[in-house]
């Protein structure tokens, strides 16, 4: 893999911080209110896409395109953002006060419909492939998130930017943390239970995984606090590491010469 490539995603987050600047300057300088929505959708984007093309670097065997990425993010996103808020409006309506789990479950759900989609209808079948795929969904869904949180922020106060830039910049750098590392972790177990033909052992594998991505998300719900939010984290992006290892152990890329070689 070279220097370059292997080093694509910082170029991605140098690029996207300056183009997010440019634009936040801009907008102080002119107060143009036509720049709000492209401040929204950098400081809401850059991140997750930095990260996505971070995880398309790793030592991993990937027969997925970045074309096919790319439509999973924009429109994994989409979905995952229309079917989670109309089950939890459902969900709101029939409980009155709805459980933090029911979020989880729900929004992690989800997030995993565009991935299964391309789980049924392509020949992609490595688990690399749906770690990708769902990092993928859960940079989408993430980015357009925190574009509604930066936008409600906006007009509760009074368009005060300094709020919206607090917003963007805590939610932008959670991603990879939160929505990101969970549907990735849930996907890779998805993809490997199609891999081993839907035997019960894998669908359990699975299940499990998905019951701790729940268990996670709903702890990041509930406590509210920097140093939970901290140890949340570090954990999930271990669980994303340990994994990411592991398919790289169990599916070498031939392409990459291995270490002393």
């Amino acid at each position: 893999m070279g220097v370059a490539r292997r080093w694509a995603w910082l170029a991605v987050l140098v690029v996207g911080i300056a183009l997010f600047e440019a634009v936040r300057r801009a907008l102080i300088t002119t107060g143009n209110p036509n720049l709000v929505p492209s401040l929204i959708l950098l400081g809401a984007a850059v991140v997750p896409a930095a990260f996505v093309t971070f995880i398309s670097e790793r030592r991993l065997r990937y027969s997925i395109s970045g074309g096919v990425v790319a439509l999973i993010a924009l429109i994994g996103g989409v979905v995952g953002v229309v079917a989670a808020g109309t089950l939890e409006f459902d969900t709101l309506q029939r409980l009155g006060v709805m459980p933090m789990l029911a979020v989880g479950v729900i929004e992690e759900g989800a997030k995993l419909i565009a991935p299964f989609v391309v789980l049924i209808v392509t020949r992609h079948r490595r688990p690399a492939d749906g770690l990708l795929a769902g990092v993928a969904a859960g940079a989408g869904f993430a980015a357009l998130e925190t574009m509604g949180y930066g936008f409600v922020t906006l007009v509760q106060s009074g368009g005060n930017l300094a709020a919206v830039d607090g917003v963007l910049l805590l939610r932008g750098i959670l991603s990879p943390a939160a929505h990101m590392a969970w549907t990735g972790l849930t996907a890779a177990a998805l993809w490997r239970a199609a891999e081993r033909h839907w035997r019960p052992r894998a669908i359990a594998g699975f299940v499990g995984v998905f019951v701790v991505a729940v268990a996670l998300h709903t702890a990041w719900d509930s406590i509210g606090q920097t140093a939970g939010y901290v140890v949340i984290a570090l954990l999930s992006l271990a669980l994303l590491t340990f994994t990411t290892h592991r398919l790289a152990v169990a599916d070498p890329d031939p392409a990459v010469a291995p270490r002393g070689a």
